[in-house]
Parts: structure tokens; C-alpha cells; sequence
């Protein structure tokens, strides 16, 4: 799905990547970066008022990377890369239509979170997509 954004914002989206999934390498950022714009799109839940890259990257309390250095710092050339896939709308699964991701260390998978089923996990994130027929946009 395209949704419209600035340079600043394709920035910001980068960083954000990096900031939740540097471990996780290229794929991991990639699917962070599902996410992020899954929340752009979807009009349900709590992300009925976001509307741009920058709303839900700073929406309270969701994404714990804007507090790191990680986040801080200029995107690379590749991370910038890496971004512009996404918003060119390339998805992977399982965050094809995912809204929540988290890391639970050592510990597995919940099956919900915030009451959403697990749609899968790739290397230390789990993804969560909303319930059928609730966020159509999304499908």
C-alpha cells in the first residue's frame, strides 16, 4: 500500500527501522518498516488519527526506539534504501498485515497481544495482526 511522505519522513522511517531491528538485519528492518506503514493505512484502533510516517512513528507509547541513539543518528545509504523499498510497497510476512510487534527476549511467542492474534515471528520479534474484518484497509 503507497501512502505519501517527505524525504524527512523516509528518513525518519529508516531510523526507526535501525532503532527496533538492527539486530535483526535487513529483513527484521524491513518488517519493522511494515508496521510503520500498516499504522498509516489502518483506520482502527488507536490509529484512526495517524496519518502520516511521522504520526505513528511518534505516537506515545509505541515504538520504545525513538528513545535510542540508534534513532538519533542520520540513516546510512542503505538503511535510506531499505526504507524506500517499504514505501515502494513491498511487504514480508508475517508483517504483511501486521500493527504490533515486540521482542520477548527469551521467552516465545505470546498468541495475542492486546488482544490481536499472532500472525508469526521472524528471529527475536513477534507480530501481530488485527482480527479479521476489523481493519479492512489493511487486506
Amino acid at each position: 500500500m503507497l501512502i505519501s511522505y517527505t524525504t524527512k519522513e523516509m528518513d525518519l522511517l529508516a531510523r526507526i527501522m535501525r532503532a527496533e531491528a538492527l539486530n535483526e538485519g535487513d529483513l527484521g528492518m524491513l518488517m519493522v518498516g511494515n508496521v510503520v506503514v500498516n499504522r498509516v493505512v489502518a483506520n482502527c484502533y488507536t490509529f484512526t488519527d495517524v496519518d502520516s510516517l511521522t504520526d505513528a512513528i511518534y505516537q506515545k507509547n509505541q515504538f520504545s526506539g525513538i528513545n535510542s541513539s540508534l534513532f538519533q543518528a542520520s540513516p546510512t545509504t542503505a538503511e535510506k534504501r531499505l526504507a524506500e523499498r517499504i514505501l515502494r510497497g513491498e511487504y514480508y510476512y508475517p508483517a504483511t498485515h501486521a500493527l504490533w510487534f515486540y521482542a520477548p527476549g527469551s521467552s516465545s511467542c505470546k498468541s495475542t497481544w492486546y488482544n490481536q492474534p499472532l500472525a508469526g515471528k521472524y528471529k527475536n520479534h513477534c507480530f501481530y495482526k488485527p482480527d479479521p474484518g476489523v481493519c479492512n484497509e489493511l487486506y
